[in-house]
């Protein structure tokens, strides 16, 4: 098996996370996270629809940290993001924070919407 160390050109790459934070490219954001290919910010929870709409058009798929467990998202929330042609991949925050970096550092038109763990 090879090797390869990820690069993230132009993408920033989630560090690492722990109690209540995240770390996004060296910076600590407390809370609840939203990470695009450029940008990372708070991010004001499963309430905050409109972070998330507002991504409409510049990514494909948002993947949904829901904490340190797998939960099901708001039924709305999953129907207003469908109706803009984004995809909503629910997932642990842990496993949602991986992914997003793997196809990040591919290039891929993707962000993360994480709850801390």
């Amino acid at each position: 098996m090879q090797m390869h160390e990820i690069t993230y050109k132009d993408a920033v790459p989630i560090d690492g996370y722990g109690p209540g934070f995240f770390r996004v490219a060296g910076q600590v954001i407390e809370g609840p996270v939203l990470v695009t290919l450029t940008r990372a910010a708070s991010w004001g929870g499963l309430q905050d629809a409109a972070a998330l709409e507002a991504l409409a058009g510049s990514v494909d798929v948002i993947f949904l940290g829901m904490g340190a467990d797998i939960a099901h998202p708001p039924a709305a929330l999953r129907k207003a993001l469908e109706e803009l042609g984004v995809g909503l991949e629910v997932m642990s925050s842990p496993a949602a924070c991986r992914t997003y970096n793997v196809l990040a550092s591919e290039g891929r038109r993707v962000a993360v919407a994480a709850l801390p763990v």
